[in-house]
């Protein structure tokens, strides 16, 4: 009860009017109620939904202030992004995230013939935006990285959470094609890696087990990947990602009988890395993003 997950929901919504065709009253009801998430828990400054950090942009955060459990809120437990410090970073997943419900604002209010409340959510967006490549963006490597907002400093750990503003549909062509050459630092065998290579961390005896990270690669991850590829038309790109993906869930499948949370992408007849839980099987995200990467990809052509 003390934290909550990646926010998702305008682009739920918009989902769910597009493909159930739903009435334009019920559009209008359900981003208010996104827009009162928005407002109370990202941007909130004090307990219980402290996360509006620093110069306009949001943390992940825990009702306990405790750093592991903000961790927890982004998803990514445990990742060695943060430096198991997740309160003192802005994650850029997160405000790619926050960004997305802005312009999903602006839609919503043009919709309605609602220029001038658009332009107010058009306006939040840039200032997020603008922001986020003054702290996060480095020109040298290529992507994007998490800011610590207590050392003023952008975090040293390369993810693939650089591709949300992607995905979001933030980034300039230029920097877009700065993205994709990047990717080869996390493409393996199997997929794409969480991170680009083991970290120091990882290497410690002892240390909290890092499942978000090098060798482990994860569906929602490439969904992001892939979404955000298309958006900017490098559809050979996303394609040769999507299929390598599945390669490797229906060798497992094929090896074993089940379907895993995450795959070894370096080694895909390996286990995955564990983390601080037993590995799961199943598995929800796996499963959905594997049927809709054969839609896609196999079943269109």
């Amino acid at each position: 009860m003390g934290r909550s997950q990646p926010p998702l929901l305008t682009t739920f919504i918009f989902d769910v009017y597009s493909a159930y065709d739903m009435e334009r009253s019920w559009l209008k009801r359900a981003m208010k109620i996104a827009e009162a998430e928005y407002r109370t828990v990202w941007c909130g400054t004090k307990k219980p939904n402290e996360r509006l950090a620093y110069k306009g942009l949001s943390r992940y955060y825990d009702i306990n202030y405790l750093h592991d459990l903000a961790e927890a809120e982004s998803g990514w437990d445990m990742t060695p992004r943060f430096n198991r410090k997740a309160l003192h970073f802005l994650p850029v997943d997160l405000n790619a995230l926050l960004y997305k419900y802005e312009t999903d604002f602006a839609r919503t209010a043009r919709l309605f013939d609602d220029e001038k409340t658009a332009k107010v959510w058009d306006e939040a967006a840039e200032k997020r935006k603008k922001t986020m490549n003054e702290l996060m963006w480095d020109q040298l490597r290529g992507l994007y990285y998490d800011y610590d907002f207590k050392k003023m400093r952008r975090g040293s750990v390369s993810s693939l959470a650089a591709y949300y503003p992607m995905w979001a549909g933030m980034v300039s062509e230029k920097r877009a094609a700065a993205l994709v050459k990047a990717l080869r630092r996390f493409e393996n065998k199997g997929g794409l890696a969480t991170t680009d290579a083991l970290q120091l961390v990882q290497l410690v005896p002892g240390s909290v087990p890092v499942q978000w990270a090098f060798p482990n690669g994860w569906a929602p991850l490439h969904f992001v990947v892939v979404e955000g590829l298309l958006k900017y038309g490098y559809h050979e790109d996303a394609e040769r990602i999507a299929m390598k993906w599945l390669r490797t869930n229906l060798e497992w499948f094929n090896a074993h009988g089940v379907f895993l949370e995450k795959y070894n992408v370096v080694s895909p007849d390996k286990p995955p890395q564990k983390g601080v839980y037993p590995s799961q099987t199943g598995f929800g995200w796996t499963n959905a993003v594997f049927e809709r990467f054969c839609q896609q990809f196999i079943d269109a052509k």
